[in-house]
């Protein structure tokens, strides 16, 4: 028998799904294998047609590899540092891993260069096939201490500071969120974001960071995907105040935004974790 269910156990058959469309992620177990696909509105007599087109693997892998900037996309781990999921698509799920600052493959050999660019500009992180899962993307920075170059930095310490957040549309139907669509493999393959006016010129990391609510019902069943890039930051205004934190640090196992069931009962709310981001 094959069972088609979300990820937090609604039920087994097609008649006790919901009549009207709605965007959510299922799981389909083939005995002990599964695979996870990005939907867009889906109905219950769908069921059949979602059973045929399920493959045998993650279809959308939430790995960030590389960097568009000025209409220019660099090279796969070019400035970006090497993660230790560049092979198995892994998540972090212990936020008090050392993971959580850039998920680097091998600290100490960082390898990457360092991006010149502006403030007040605008740069994307590209996924390496698509951002699947649903669940918000939170942007960070930190920028390198004085006389460090930001490829010897590893990040530690106090110095990371949020500078977006994107969130969900909450409706009675469901929560719809801005990485996903409407049809099937909607979901978006680049994540853009302004670099703050207000920052020093300096050496910074810019840390990308998607967070996969499928399986977060309890604690740890957050998944994080997670890259850091080298950016040399010029023509900011120097003005910024942030609300500085660490990673590992910034987040609990029991942090609100990290622990929900985003299907059933159909949350009213929901707050990204690490706070309200960076206002210049």
């Amino acid at each position: 028998r094959v069972l088609a269910q979300s990820t937090q156990k609604l039920p087994d058959n097609s008649s006790a799904f919901p009549k009207k469309p709605f965007d959510r992620e299922y799981e389909v177990h083939w005995g002990t294998c599964y695979s996870v696909l990005c939907l867009g509105p889906l109905y219950s007599n769908s069921l059949p047609s979602l059973l045929e087109i399920l493959g045998g693997a993650d279809l959308c892998p939430d790995i960030f590899p590389s960097v568009t900037y000025d209409g220019k996309t660099t090279q796969d781990w070019e400035v970006v540092r090497k993660t230790a999921n560049f092979q198995s698509n892994g998540p972090v799920t212990d936020v008090a891993s050392s993971q959580m600052t850039c998920y680097q493959l091998a600290p100490g050999s960082q390898g990457a260069k360092v991006l010149d660019v502006t403030a007040g500009s605008t740069i994307g992180y590209n996924a390496k096939a698509s951002v699947s899962h649903p669940g918000p993307v939170n942007f960070y920075m930190a920028k390198a201490p004085a006389g460090t170059s930001i490829t010897n930095w590893d990040g530690s310490g106090k110095n990371w500071f949020k500078i977006f957040h994107d969130g969900p549309t909450v409706t009675s139907g469901g929560l719809t969120w801005p990485t996903t669509g409407s049809s099937p493999l909607p979901c978006k393959t680049t994540l853009n974001v302004q670099i703050p006016k207000c920052l020093a010129d300096g050496e910074y990391f810019l840390r990308v960071e998607h967070v996969a609510l499928h399986s977060a019902s309890s604690p740890g069943g957050a998944q994080l995907y997670i890259s850091c890039a080298q950016l040399r930051v010029s023509s900011g205004t120097g003005t910024y105040k942030p609300n500085l934190m660490s990673f590992p640090g910034a987040y609990s196992r029991n942090d609100p935004g990290l622990v929900v069931n985003i299907y059933y009962p159909v949350p009213t709310n929901y707050k990204a974790p690490g706070g309200a981001p960076l206002t210049c």
